[in-house]
């Protein structure tokens, strides 16, 4: 097994994984800019029925989980470096062609083609990462791709925010305009969605320069490939241990074409079974309530509406500092000690929301409390749930299995963003704020009795332990 002490060539790696966490910042972009652009877009459009303004806000979801859905064999067939050219090719081409859309029909389209996109990336750039990189540091090269996920949060609100800053009225000077005759709603929101085509035309190009995954190469037999690749990570001694330890794992567990049906077998089920629980419990545990509904919270705290664009833009701050905590410790303290101690927090944090609420304390107290949840789940359920899901399923079965993981996520993040609305009119925000408290005390209670810990183990040994 390779150490720390190996000649690890950090700068190919870095330059890697960097590109290929540049999905992680497009999917990052492209799931929060939506929140900025969508009163302008919903003028434009004239959206005034909920269903219509629902479908515009959330249309994307569903190209997010047909990207889930197809990444999974494709990438075990086709490589994961192929889907990720298409990732950024449908991120640059949905971005301009939103950005244009004439009528609310073809933005839906459009808006869904760029979901698949993140399907791709956000199934894929993680899996790459911690494919090519070796045991003792691969928590923090795969937390990077959490980092660019949040740094292309806080670039959608900070872009959001500068852009309807400086919108200008159409009309004359001095004239009272509806919002639909603002230079926003008829321009604004265009440039919110196409900027980021520059970005995604750079991740597109730049793929083209990074190698297939070693993992994949060697299990469709071009080994030679693998080895020159694995050699320039780490050296000759680290790509002889790492073939013969991939090889061996594939030879005691082989499955010639992944099938679905496969991945039923019961100790494969089991840990596709974890891999599911930690992904719905990323979004169940409620901080995208936080995210999404956070220009309602502001409001209620007496901000106006440049008050709560440039708070948002603070919580994407406040995400992006904590998540350089879990790259700081992700493979000092481990996976299953950030992932208590986040939830706990969390549970804490939540009991403390809702009895504010339950107080009528609904102003400055509520905005801290709400600062220091993203805070929790910044350092923790963020960014170490995507570590987990990279490396705990088998070398062969990796691509199905992940997608299958990602899908329930992103399932996971519409029935929560779907099921807010009712739960906070039916059983009123303090109930339902303990509600995500007791769900993430139900999260504390099985990654503390069910997750092994994984840092400083190769891919093939956290699959030895998973399948033990």
């Amino acid at each position: 097994m390779p150490n720390s002490r190996e000649p690890i060539n950090f700068l190919f790696l870095w330059r890697i994984c960097l590109v290929a966490a540049m999905g992680g910042l497009l999917f990052g972009y492209d799931w929060v800019v939506v929140g900025g652009a969508r009163p302008f877009y919903e003028a434009y459009f004239q959206l005034d029925s909920p269903r219509l303004q629902g479908w515009g806000a959330s249309s994307a979801l569903a190209g997010c989980l047909i990207g889930a859905m197809i990444s999974g064999l494709s990438s075990d067939r086709y490589g994961r470096k192929r889907l990720l050219l298409v990732s950024a090719f449908l991120f640059t081409t949905s971005s301009i062609a939103t950005g244009l859309a004439w009528n609310f029909a073809w933005y839906n389209v459009f808006r869904i083609a760029g979901g698949v996109g993140i399907g791709l990336a956000s199934n894929l750039s993680p899996m790459y990462i911690a494919e090519v990189s070796p045991a003792h540091v691969r928590g923090r090269f795969v937390t990077a791709n959490q980092l660019t996920i949040v740094i292309g949060v806080l670039l959608a609100q900070t872009a959001n925010w500068l852009i309807s800053r400086h919108g200008q009225p159409l009309a004359a000077d001095g004239a009272a305009v509806s919002l639909l005759q603002t230079w926003n709603a008829q321009y604004g929101w265009r440039w919110m969605f196409g900027i980021t085509a520059l970005p995604a035309l750079a991740f597109f190009l730049l793929m083209v320069f990074v190698p297939e995954s070693p993992r994949w190469l060697i299990k469709n037999g071009r080994d030679e490939l693998a080895e020159q690749i694995l050699t320039r990570i780490g050296g000759a001694a680290h790509a002889r241990s790492e073939m013969e330890d991939i090889k061996r794992t594939l030879a005691e567990n082989e499955i010639a074409q992944v099938n679905y049906r496969d991945l039923f077998e019961p100790k494969l089920a089991k840990v596709i079974l974890i891999g599911i629980v930690l992904a719905v419990y990323q979004q169940w545990c409620g901080i995208n309530v936080i995210f999404y509904y956070s220009a309602d919270i502001f409001k209620a705290a007496g901000y106006d509406l440049q008050g709560v664009m440039l708070n948002i833009v603070i919580t994407g701050a406040v995400n992006l500092a904590f998540t350089f905590v879990a790259i700081g410790t992700v493979d000092r303290l481990g996976r299953k000690v950030l992932m208590l101690a986040g939830s706990a927090g969390l549970v804490l944090t939540y009991a403390l929301i809702g009895l504010a609420f339950h107080l009528e304390k609904t102003g400055f107290i509520v905005v801290l409390l709400c600062i220091m949840a993203i805070g929790f789940y910044s350092f923790s359920l963020a960014p170490v749930t995507w570590v987990l899901l990279s490396e705990i399923f088998p070398n062969r079965i990796r691509g199905a299995a992940m997608s299958i993981a990602v899908f329930s996520l992103w399932l996971g993040c519409f029935t929560l963003s779907y099921s807010f609305p009712s739960l906070n009119a039916g059983l009123g925000p303090a109930i339902t704020f303990w509600l995500y408290g007791a769900i993430c005390a139900a999260g504390f209670i099985f990654i503390w009795r069910v997750l092994p810990e994984t840092k400083g183990k190769t891919l093939e040994e956290i699959e030895r332990i998973m399948m033990g």
